[in-house]
């Protein structure tokens, strides 16, 4: 590789960032309004178009990790590390699809999913749904924090943690005002850079770096596993992994819940398969950067990977394909970060002041100095755990994991009028206490011990697959996968997959969870919930007048079409 890196000087960095954070900021006044509203703050009064709600989910979904943990993975489990990192990843959105129907049919005007876990259990089932949401986005917001540092740290004499402040400033600066409103309305920008990046940058890096021939001759530096497209490693570690997570994001994450509930009701298919297509196709062009480095030898400034792909754009590009990378980066990293505020401020608005503490009797202007008082304090709390520069990778697998917890009872009590509160609360906590047991391995995971987490890991590995087939093709075809996939866990897992705990202890979360919660749904007594009273329980925080929605084929949105009222 290039020894000699390309660093900018402090006072270009500083203009790169003024221009394109101020920029951001200027757009965003064009959707102020003299009436401020808390349904438009939180969810665009549920009228995003298929455009915008297309680009904005796509843009939200490409983070830090898809840059820095997908070039990890690539370099770290070779020529399969990619796939595994994108594929999964791309079908975290799609998942959600199938059982965002069903969420939006029950609540059409809810703001969170907590709100319709509200309205079916009652305060304690929602508030762990919200304070896992709340844990989720606060680490994406530390990882996409992190990420920004380590890109100024290495191509500017800025240290890492101006980084990370400047970062966090900027993003809170233009996302304070209007909320979800400027999260969606930037994103469209931000994915036009994003896609700069695949069309642009992944390409002149490549063949900076000697192109195909290159890349091949390389090969012969990976390790057999590395090598192999079907590498073991690949897929207990990574692949495995990933795709248990699938489920767990779709369902535990605010910011895809935030835009299920804002997109037109008419959209949400197109919009979920179209950032599903995106998504994939981007991170894992920018997976290969990783296989690039690898096959070249490269080793991380420092031995930090998040080093890896901003040392590899700067030691082989010239110096105004940097500044075009940089502005990039930062683009897709605000993208998420800004989506991970407006998810935060709409769980302490709705969640936590308008369902709990206001108990359904919330002041919309209240709501809105909640929502960015919420703004305020994650900005800090992120900044200062950024400065920890934990490792991006290992951070997204654990969040994944125990989001898995909180699957099943979710989506059981949408479609199961058995469900209780006390059975939704029960295998949540249950689960989690037994995931960190096997995660940390605090119990001995030889003989017995190992024995029982794999018998919870096979039901969670039928439920998986259970769930994702119910979800497309419906109940009975769902409960035969789920059969089939228990037996074959049952065959070839006893005894092997404790050697892999966080993928047994992922599947352990799941198979705790649907035991715990169908045991107890099935014990009690209760009568059979009506779904019907969901949609009397939610509903908006603001007095609207009928307009119309986003207008589908626009780029950018007038501001009153993005805050259209309901």
């Amino acid at each position: 590789m290039n020894s000699d890196l390309h660093q900018f000087s402090t006072l270009t960095v500083i203009l790169l960032l003024l221009a394109f954070y101020g920029g951001t900021y200027l757009m965003t006044l064009t959707i102020r309004k003299k009436k401020e509203d808390a349904d438009a703050f939180m969810v665009s009064n549920h009228r995003v178009g298929f455009g915008m709600g297309a680009a904005s989910m796509t843009a939200t979904w490409i983070w830090a990790a898809s840059f820095y943990a997908a070039a990890t993975s690539g370099y770290t489990y070779g020529v399969s590390g990619p796939i595994h990192y994108g594929l999964w990843g791309a079908l975290m959105i799609l998942f959600i699809y199938p059982f965002g129907r069903r969420f939006r049919k029950l609540a059409p005007n809810a703001h969170t999913l907590g709100e319709l876990i509200h309205a079916r259990h009652g305060s304690s089932s929602q508030l762990i749904l919200a304070l896992s949401n709340v844990l989720g986005s606060v680490i994406s917001l530390m990882v996409n924090f992190t990420a920004a540092g380590a890109l100024v740290s290495v191509l500017s004499p800025l240290s890492f943690q101006a980084g990370v402040i400047i970062a966090g400033v900027g993003v809170l600066l233009y996302t304070l005002w209007s909320g979800f409103r400027a999260s969606v309305m930037t994103d469209f920008a931000q994915l036009v850079a994003l896609m700069a990046i695949a069309i642009v940058i992944i390409p002149a890096v490549f063949f900076a770096m000697g192109g195909p021939s290159e890349l091949v001759a390389g090969l012969g530096n990976l390790t057999p596993e590395q090598a192999s497209f079907f590498s073991m490693d690949a897929i207990l570690y990574q692949g495995a992994p990933f795709f248990v997570a699938v489920l767990a994001y779709a369902i535990g994450n605010q910011t895809i819940s935030q835009r299920l509930f804002a997109v037109n009701e008419d959209h949400i298919k197109p919009t979920f398969l179209t950032a599903t297509v995106g998504y994939g196709a981007i991170v894992i062009g920018l997976g290969m950067i990783g296989l690039m480095a690898l096959t070249l030898g490269v080793q991380p400034i420092d031995g930090d990977m998040n080093n890896l792909i901003p040392q590899m754009v700067s030691g082989y590009l010239p110096p105004l394909f940097i500044a075009l990378f940089f502005v990039l980066v930062i683009g897709a990293l605000s993208s998420t970060a800004d989506s991970d505020l407006s998810a935060l401020s709409a769980i302490m608005m709705a969640d936590v002041y308008g369902k709990n503490i206001a108990r359904g009797k919330a002041d919309p202007k209240r709501m809105l100095l909640v929502g960015r008082l919420t703004m305020i304090v994650a900005t800090v709390v992120g900044i200062v755990f950024a400065s920890f520069s934990l490792d991006i990778l290992v951070m997204l697998v654990f969040v994944g994991a125990l989001w898995g917890a909180i699957v099943f009872p979710v989506i059981a009590s949408c479609f199961w009028s058995r469900v209780t509160n006390q059975a939704f609360t029960t295998s949540v906590l249950v689960s989690l206490v037994l995931f960190c047991l096997a995660r940390f391995e605090l119990l001995p995971l030889g003989g017995g011990g190992g024995l029982f987490f794999e018998l919870l890991a096979s039901i969670g590995g039928g439920v998986i697959i259970g769930l994702m087939v119910f979800g497309f093709l419906g109940r009975t075809a769902g409960f035969i996968a789920a059969a089939l996939a228990l037996v074959a866990m049952l065959i070839f897992s006893t005894g092997f997959l404790r050697d892999y705990t966080v993928l047994l202890a992922s599947l352990t979360a799941y198979g705790a969870s649907t035991l715990v919660c169908v045991v107890m749904s099935l014990m009690s007594r209760q009568p059979d919930f009506d779904f019907d009273t969901i949609r009397e329980r939610v509903g908006d925080y603001d007095t609207h007048e009928d307009a119309p929605s986003t207008t589908d084929g626009e780029a950018l949105p007038t501001s009153a079409k993005l805050a259209t009222q309901r």
